[in-house]
């Protein structure tokens, strides 16, 4: 009794946290709690330090202004990390922005929709992310991003049509086909151990109108025959442009949210 007594005090438990929610995964370092679609993190036992990558919705394409412009593609929801202590007895709400609708093939002088933001909220934290604008159809450029770049410009080219930006670059020009801004791999090994993004990659821009391709991280095709616009799934993409009467525009790709916390941990 008095040796076991001992060793309870030469070697004390550390508390440890017990984490709930999403979906659960890890690597060799970390596990990671996924929310593709709303839900709640619970942290209990001790406070837990964690890292959140959060992701608005993209923006929609648009199918272009009546004898001006084809369509342009919508702008990444912006792809952004936070650094937290989170609280012990607390849960967190975790909503996923959805992606902003594109115009359809018949629908002129309409913009595309803007998407949405995705957070986590809880207590005295309250982290959130920027929207993916939609393709503007009054200027014919293509939506910006959530990570402040600019989509492209058709330079007054009257069939012109401007791509969305992504989450790592924008300001993709031409007469039609330009293509959707590059996304972000700055969480490729989040990627790979959630399963989720593009290839190592979240938040493209949307193509423009005549096939543009996609920004890299789930952007939507620009579309003239190609049906292929709409951003991917839970990577923030924009949707790509579509062209008057020939092809709807594409719906940006909904948010998503991953946080991610040493094994030690818990």
């Amino acid at each position: 009794m008095i040796g076991a007594i001992t060793a309870g005090l030469l070697f004390p438990v550390i508390p440890k946290s017990v984490v709930t929610g999403g979906t659960l995964t890890s690597d060799s370092t970390y596990f990671y709690r996924t929310f593709t679609g709303n839900g709640t993190l619970g942290v209990t036992g001790v406070t837990l330090d964690a890292d959140t990558l959060i992701i608005a919705g993209g923006g929609g394409g648009m199918t272009g202004k009546t004898n001006t412009y084809l369509g342009s593609g919508g702008g990444a929801g912006q792809a952004i990390q936070f650094n937290r202590s989170l609280v012990n007895a607390q849960n967190y709400t975790v909503t996923i922005g959805g992606g902003g609708a594109g115009t359809g093939k018949n629908t002129l002088d309409t913009n595309g929709s803007n998407g949405i933001a995705s957070s986590l909220i809880g207590g005295a934290v309250s982290d959130s992310s920027s929207v993916g604008i939609g393709g503007q159809f009054d200027t014919g450029k293509g939506g910006n991003s959530g990570n402040s770049f600019t989509g492209g410009d058709p330079n007054g080219v009257q069939a012109g049509a401007g791509a969305g930006a992504g989450a790592n670059g924008g300001n993709a020009t031409g007469s039609e086909g330009g293509a959707g801004g590059a996304g972000l791999d700055t969480w490729s090994s989040w990627a790979t151990a959630t399963s989720t993004g593009v290839s190592g990659f979240y938040a493209g821009g949307g193509g423009g109108t005549n096939n543009g391709a996609r920004g890299s991280g789930g952007g939507g095709r620009g579309g003239l025959i190609v049906e292929e616009h709409n951003g991917t799934a839970n990577t923030g993409s924009g949707g790509g442009g579509g062209a008057h009467t020939s092809t709807d525009s594409g719906n940006g790709g909904n948010g998503i949210v991953i946080v991610r916390y040493l094994k030690t941990a818990v």
